[in-house]
């Protein structure tokens, strides 16, 4: 296994975040608390439109809260989308904070988590980390796994 760093706003994570897709050959699993970068969505469309299974889990609030959030615009694409319930639903059960990961997971052996949500703010302005695993076999199956334990969630 092979480890990356990036750290904004010195460099650019999107860039990273954006050949790691373009590279993906079966699947993109992105689970992300904020997800507002056009060119992210962009690049998730087009593997979508070459045949590569792509989901998404968004925060509820963020999503439906904020008006540059991609969530709708994904949808409307064809991508497979839900959204997980936040602090405004929350209830007794403590299960319901903030859906508030910021991961994705290529072809089962890519893994990309850190603090960088996928937002212009975090490329810009934030000082933000991302972690980009390569040859992550154990490591990707373990993220894949909390992505289905989100993507299965109620909403």
């Amino acid at each position: 296994m092979s480890v990356q760093t990036c750290f904004t706003p010195a460099r650019s994570c999107a860039d990273r975040i954006l050949r790691a897709i373009a590279q993906a050959k079966k699947e993109v699993l992105v689970a992300v608390y904020a997800f507002t970068n056009e060119e992210i969505a962009q690049a998730l469309v087009q593997a979508y439109r070459r045949g590569v299974t792509v989901q998404v889990v968004l925060d509820r609030e963020f999503d439906q809260e904020n008006a540059h959030s991609k969530g709708a615009f994904l949808e409307k694409q064809g991508i497979k989308l839900r959204r997980v319930s936040g602090l405004k639903h929350q209830t007794t059960d403590r299960g319901n904070g903030l859906m508030h990961q910021k991961f994705a997971i290529m072809d089962r052996s890519v893994v990309l988590t850190g603090s960088y949500n996928w937002t212009a703010a975090a490329e810009k302005f934030n000082h933000e980390n991302l972690l980009l695993f390569h040859d992550a076999g154990p490591l990707a199956e373990d993220y894949r796994m909390e992505f289905f334990r989100l993507w299965e969630k109620k909403p």
